[in-house]
């Protein structure tokens, strides 16, 4: 049985996982049980078309903080982290790739800022945020390029001084995620710098880490994802200029 006082909520947003996350659930979860406080596991499903959500259930069998949220039609990232956050129980909420580039173990620097009284406390993979930042295993040249070239646009658009608004490690108090999540639109990719630039607007403290990132040669972000979230950097900047992020409402 849950705890009914859950501090961490760990939201793995997943798509067609069926080969990859059993090792994450594995690393997350053997991460968690040597932790001194309360936690949760959710998998929110984006309507994969494998197995994934069978995966998900034979590795839950006997762990009563493994649950998933499951939806049979594809929506997007964006949509799905958005789904997880809201339906999470914990006091501080961090959304991970499914893939595990960026490793649990990082969330042990997270919490001297949350405890400091940080309301979202990000990952960065980029050392113009923070020293230690780096891609063990680097992009390929060309998604590096692009990646480079679209923080500046999205510095200058909606997210200014943060040079890695997309690394897929980004934790919240509960408070910062259900006013974010209620109110942010993008359901693909760019929903990170989204977040932000809403977090922003709520005059929310960010803290940054610095993070090991390992890419996966088998990521579901195309070069063309690249490019389509560039036209998302243009309908946060609309959203922030036309006030439709309500951020007066509270959750």
């Amino acid at each position: 049985m849950q705890p009914t006082n859950i501090y961490l909520s760990v939201v793995i947003p997943a798509y067609n996982e069926e080969k990859r996350i059993t090792p994450t659930l594995e690393s997350v979860y053997a991460y968690l049980v040597r932790q001194p406080y309360t936690w949760e596991i959710l998998v929110a499903l984006d309507g994969p078309k494998d197995n994934t959500l069978g995966v998900v259930q034979a590795f839950a069998v006997g762990k009563p903080e493994v649950r998933w949220l499951d939806r049979s039609k594809n929506h997007g990232k964006g949509y799905t982290v958005r789904e997880g956050m809201l339906a999470a129980k914990g006091q501080i909420r961090l959304f991970m790739d499914a893939d595990n580039s960026t490793d649990i173990s990082h969330f042990a620097q997270m919490q001297p800022l949350f405890a400091a009284g940080y309301d979202v406390v990000i990952g960065s993979r980029d050392g113009k945020d923070v020293a230690g930042a780096q891609q063990a295993v680097p992009q390929p040249f060309l998604k590096r390029f692009l990646g480079n070239a679209g923080n500046l646009f999205i510095q200058l658009m909606a997210v200014p001084g943060i040079w890695d608004t997309q690394c897929g490690f980004k934790a919240f108090t509960a408070v910062a995620a259900q006013r974010i999540f209620t109110v942010s639109k993008i359901d693909r990719w760019g929903f990170d710098m989204e977040a932000l630039a809403i977090a922003r607007k709520c005059h929310y403290r960010i803290g940054i880490i610095a993070t090991r990132w390992i890419d996966d040669a088998n990521t579901h972000v195309s070069l063309r994802d690249y490019i389509n979230t560039l036209f998302e950097v243009l309908r946060v900047r609309w959203n922030l200029l036309t006030g439709v992020y309500n951020i007066s409402r509270r959750p």
